[in-house]
């Protein structure tokens, strides 16, 4: 069932969406050589409880942490480890979520550590582009997949593939909504736009070939063929005249500038 939420429901979801992208600012501090994943989490953690809100990934669907923390061939749901230290040359998809007020905050951004391979940085530019095509697409009146047919068309164009097996969706007072919100699909199909609706828009975009695996930790997903994959992800609302982003990657851009 898809619910469509009110003018102060979304202000809300806003505040919840906000605190995403502020945490994942604080993240781009020390997102580094060196630092482990768990580090990051703790990091994460303790930013939104200090900020009166609680991390929504944590004991969700029993995963141990409070982010997710997905590095290079890993697509996503990354279980940080104390064992897990980043290096130069890595990408890391950092997924984070909030629960504020009854609401969900959902945003994802992957990030550069230290000097990437241009090729690398190529991937993470197309995906983030998508993610603004797809969002472009998504206005009342139009179909979900209008905005799948956008991201996908624009990075298989680019030589990329997208995942199949893990898709976008809705949000709302639960983490995960109707409709669910493919990165693939044909223009006019699936469940018709309507103000109100708040979706969560994510490219999984690979490297080499779309087909994935999970990994024994019966969490971590990642590319069959261990190539590269990016990872970056808006929470939206349908408005007439155009989507209202609720979350925000602009305190990550003040610490790692808005060119990847």
């Amino acid at each position: 069932m898809i619910f469509l939420k009110t003018d102060e429901e979304i202000e809300l979801m806003y505040e919840a969406n906000h605190l995403v992208g502020k945490t994942l600012g604080e993240l781009a501090k020390h997102i580094k050589p060196g630092i482990s994943t768990l580090q990051l989490n703790n990091i994460a953690d303790e930013f939104i409880r200090d900020h009166g809100a609680y991390p929504a990934f944590l004991g969700y669907n029993d995963f141990p942490k409070s982010i997710c923390t997905s590095i290079n061939e890993n697509v996503v749901h990354g279980i940080p480890s104390d064992k897990v230290v980043l290096k130069e040359g890595d990408i890391i998809s950092v997924d984070c979520g909030t629960v504020l007020n009854g609401f969900v905050g959902d945003s994802a951004y992957t990030f550069c550590v230290g000097e990437v391979a241009e090729e690398t940085k190529r991937l993470l530019r197309t995906t983030k582009e998508s993610l603004y095509k797809g969002i472009a697409k998504a206005l009342p009146g139009n179909r979900v997949g209008d905005i799948s047919h956008a991201v996908q068309s624009y990075c298989e164009a680019k030589g990329y593939s997208v995942v199949r097996d893990l898709v976008g969706h809705g949000c709302g007072r639960k983490m995960h909504e109707d409709p669910e919100v493919p990165n693939f699909g044909k223009c006019g199909s699936g469940p018709m736009l309507k103000s109100g609706m708040c979706i969560c828009i994510e490219p999984m975009i690979n490297q080499g070939a779309k087909n994935v695996v999970i990994e024994n930790d019966r969490w971590t997903v990642r590319t069959r063929d261990r190539k590269m994959s990016a990872h970056f992800e808006h929470c939206i609302a349908i408005r007439y005249g155009g989507a209202k982003i609720l979350s925000t990657f602009e305190y990550v851009e003040e610490i790692v500038g808005k060119e990847i």
